[in-house]
């Protein structure tokens, strides 16, 4: 699969941040002072823990080369490292104060095993906080599904995107498992789009990505037309000429005991 793009993903920077601002309002830690951002893309999460908690040893991580360098070039002062969730955590250690994961673990599969994997390098005491976009609940995902598994598109895209994000009760009974002191909650964010094709837009920076990397460029144009015209019947325009794009996301917070 191609790389991530940073340059689209920051089209929408203000509003993939504020899931970010919300999951570290939730993080009343004094002096912590080791911190793990786990898919930090361009930095922007990995700055706001560091604005929160400025004496904190930040650690940045990614498996884009591409976001990394984005990241590096943005806030140079601040450490980034390759990293793959799907992997072995063991060599980051189990020293951290805080894990922070933001938009990320719905790239990574398997959360039964990956969450006491994110607890296991906290130090007790630590705290876990997450937030991924509950895929199954956004209507542009389900329309790409069923476009990408449509006769006309199937034979062309090979491999679909695999959904990874749980529901909000297997995600309760993980973290129950592993600790009684959790939260768990849910927000749905109200974007504002100027128009339908912002959301194509939106997707392209993220969801998008694993499909089109499979097709031709004149393919993936087609895709995104018929794509904008299932979005369009999908999402009404409002009277001021806007599209209200609603984008559900789980949290969780978790001390490591």
């Amino acid at each position: 699969m191609k790389d991530w793009n940073p340059e689209q993903y920051s089209k929408f920077m203000k509003e993939r941040t504020l899931p970010a601002i919300d999951l570290a309002s939730r993080l009343d830690v004094k002096n912590p002072q080791k911190i793990l951002d786990l898919g930090c893309g361009t930095g922007n999460s990995t700055q706001l823990l560091k604005d929160k908690f400025p004496f904190a040893k930040i650690i940045g991580a990614d498996n884009s080369h591409a976001m990394l360098e984005e990241a590096r070039r943005l806030h140079p002062d601040i450490e980034f490292i390759f990293f793959d969730g799907s992997g072995d955590f063991s060599p980051l250690g189990n020293d951290f104060d805080i894990v922070f994961s933001n938009a990320c673990i719905q790239w990574i599969p398997d959360h039964n095993s990956l969450i006491p994997k994110l607890m296991s390098i906290l130090k007790t005491g630590g705290i876990l906080a997450v937030q991924a976009p509950m895929q199954s609940e956004h209507p542009v995902q389900q329309l790409i599904q069923k476009l990408a598994f449509s006769d006309k598109w199937a034979k062309k895209i090979k491999n679909p995107r695999t959904l990874n994000t749980l529901t909000q009760g297997r995600y309760f009974d993980i973290l129950a498992s592993i600790t009684s002191d959790f939260s768990i909650w849910k927000t749905v964010y109200g974007h504002r789009m100027p128009d339908h094709q912002s959301i194509i837009e939106w997707y392209k920076g993220t969801g998008l990505r694993p499909y089109l990397a499979q097709l031709s460029d004149e393919d993936a144009l087609k895709f995104e037309a018929e794509l904008l015209e299932k979005v369009t019947s999908t999402y009404p325009v409002h009277s001021n000429g806007e599209v209200l794009f609603k984008f559900p996301r789980i949290f969780f917070t978790a001390v490591k005991q």
